[in-house]
């Protein structure tokens, strides 16, 4: 790659980066928090800001602060529409919640090193496991990340387990990912969190590439081996059935 398309696709980047540091907890920033966060000299924070402001990507609103501007509302509009799943398809999460005896219910998407949620039905136990739609979670833990990483090859399962709890945590996902593969479901009990299980079974496109994962989630103690025994069977009715339905990402 010329050496001034590398210097383009880094600073597109780094703006991606940047917006990136706005999120529920931090709706606004200062220019100060923007290079401390970056470890980017401020003259190239500033840059950026100007330009990204200059998309209405970014606004200022005059009180040293910058905020998401108000180009991203349409690209928000568009993404929610988008990723809206039809109501056979969101039926279909509502009744694999009821067969599992009230679990939340996840529709999981890889992007880079970590899965989003972009679909979400909660159950109707008090003591449930909650995840926000759009919430990023990492791709090294979680049975909707085995299956997520069931046809990824060896390099890319190693990079994914560079950020789990230890060095020989390679090894580990690249099994679980190869059991998924195999069985066509995934379950997993306290990787991301004490206390939390999952079970996932995985969805694909027309072409037979895998898009997304659907989970279950809840406390580790209703998800005994008797209990995954019997929702399991609803669990891959679902994934057949969304994917027969084509509707991840859109019908348009």
């Amino acid at each position: 790659m010329p050496e001034t398309d590398q210097g383009g696709v880094r600073s597109v980047q780094r703006a991606v980066d940047l917006l990136a540091l706005y999120d529920a907890e931090h709706p606004s920033r200062t220019v100060r928090e923007l290079v401390t966060a970056t470890g980017l000299p401020k003259s190239t924070v500033v840059r950026l800001v100007h330009t990204l402001e200059q998309c209405g990507l970014l606004w200022s609103r005059g009180d040293g602060r910058t905020v998401p501007g108000p180009g991203l509302l349409r690209w928000a509009e568009l993404a929610r529409t988008t990723w809206q799943l039809p109501e056979e398809a969101l039926q279909r999460l509502r009744d694999l919640s009821e067969a599992s005896g009230g679990e939340s219910i996840g529709l999981y998407v890889r992007q880079r090193d970590v899965r989003v949620c972009v679909a979400r039905h909660e159950g109707n136990r008090t003591l449930r496991h909650v995840v926000r739609v759009g919430a990023e979670m990492p791709l090294w833990a979680g049975a909707a990340s085995h299956v997520l990483l069931s046809r990824a090859d060896p390099a890319e399962i190693a990079a994914v387990a560079a950020h789990g709890p230890h060095r020989e945590w390679a090894g580990t996902l690249g099994e679980r990912a190869r059991r998924a593969a195999v069985r066509g479901w995934s379950v997993s009990h306290g990787e991301r969190e004490p206390g939390v299980s999952g079970a996932a079974a995985p969805v694909f496109d027309a072409a037979g590439r895998l898009v997304a994962a659907v989970a279950l989630g809840g406390p580790t103690v209703r998800f005994t081996d008797e209990a995954i025994a019997g929702f399991v069977p609803a669990l891959l009715d679902t994934a057949r059935a969304l994917t027969a339905l084509g509707s991840i990402g859109g019908t348009a």
